[in-house]
């Protein structure tokens, strides 16, 4: 089990459309010394997925949640909100961490111009950062926050070294997927995210 100080928890879509997004959390959050964690490290477990959810947040100090995807989609024009529900959990764990529980400390991924105080009004209290949805501005949000962390610890890689390193990352998680006629399994990200890591100079 990651040591719970250094874990994040990752809440973002799973589709193919977002897929380069969530690798580029992924490998920034590894790239900033933790450890990423998502609902699909636990695939294959005979568990609902929500509760396979609830305990990696639980167990995780950090967690990041996208809310970029807020409008309908389909013939039906409806609205996904499997992430905001999970942002209800991570919010719920960091108000029982003021009654004496494990801490929890969240942060939101939001579009530009408080497009969120819209579809989320909740949250308008709160200092979220915002991206373009490009890898470059996901990175440098994440990046930053995680660097605002009590845990993170110096030496990392730049965020510019980070996204210096995305295409090799996702080369090789492509080359992966073919190799396993068209699956891409959570341990195989995380090792090639090692991997690309580790040939890094940090400065």
């Amino acid at each position: 089990m990651p040591a719970y100080e250094k874990s994040v928890f990752i809440n973002c879509p799973f589709d193919d459309a977002f897929e380069p997004l969530f690798h580029a959390i992924v490998l920034t959050v590894a790239a900033r010394g933790f450890t990423p964690r998502c609902a699909r490290e636990s695939e294959g477990q005979a568990t609902p997925r929500i509760t396979r959810i609830a305990n990696g947040l639980m167990s995780s100090k950090y967690s990041i949640h996208d809310l970029t995807r807020f409008q309908g989609e389909g013939p039906e024009n409806l609205s996904r909100f499997n992430m905001p529900l999970e942002l209800g959990i991570a919010l719920g764990i960091r108000h029982a961490g003021a009654t004496g529980a494990r801490e929890h400390n969240w942060t939101a991924l939001v579009p530009a111009n408080f497009v969120h105080h819209k579809f989320v009004s909740d949250l308008a209290g709160y200092d979220v950062p915002t991206y373009d949805g490009q890898t470059a501005g996901i990175i440098r949000a994440v990046a930053a926050w995680l660097s605002l962390q009590p845990d993170f610890e110096l030496p990392t890689p730049s965020a510019r070294s980070i996204l210096d390193s995305l295409d090799d990352f996702e080369r090789r998680l492509t080359a992966d997927k073919q190799q396993s006629l068209g699956t891409l399994t959570w341990p195989a990200i995380v090792r090639h995210s090692e991997i690309v890591l580790s040939q890094i100079t940090v400065l």
